[in-house]
């Protein structure tokens, strides 16, 4: 059985998404009397666009390609040649960090220039933790 969200749950888990992990935010919401587990939370908290990284400055490769309404393989693209740093947590995955995120998007390749420039700047100052 799934239980409808409340106006009140989802306020409390979008003021808390950037601050705190999904088993915080769960903790939280049992102290004012709701009762989800971390997977809904995480669960919930991707529907919603939020990075469900256990490091709150870390994101996947696929994540910020979400974020940046672009494919995967163009940021796993930008990783292995160089331009965005990472540091590997698996093989095949990525995992970027917040400053290097920045580095890349305050010092762009020449020819990606043009390209950065037409992403939403909601979208990176989003991924870089900035209020708009």
């Amino acid at each position: 059985m799934h239980t409808k969200w409340t106006d009140e749950e989802l306020g409390i888990i979008e003021a808390k998404a950037e601050l705190y992990t999904p088993k915080q935010i769960a903790s939280i919401l049992k102290r004012h009397g709701y009762f989800r587990t971390p997977i809904a939370i995480a669960t919930k908290l991707w529907a919603l666009g939020y990075s469900t990284s256990p490091f709150l400055d870390n994101y996947s490769s696929a994540e910020i390609a979400r974020v940046l309404c672009v494919h995967s393989t163009t940021v796993s693209g930008w990783v292995r040649r160089g331009w965005l740093k990472t540091s590997r947590r698996s093989s095949k995955r990525y995992q970027v960090r917040r400053w290097h995120l920045k580095q890349f998007f305050d010092n762009p390749p020449q020819h990606l220039k043009k390209r950065i420039a037409s992403i939403d700047s909601e979208a990176i100052n989003y991924l870089l933790g900035k209020q708009a």
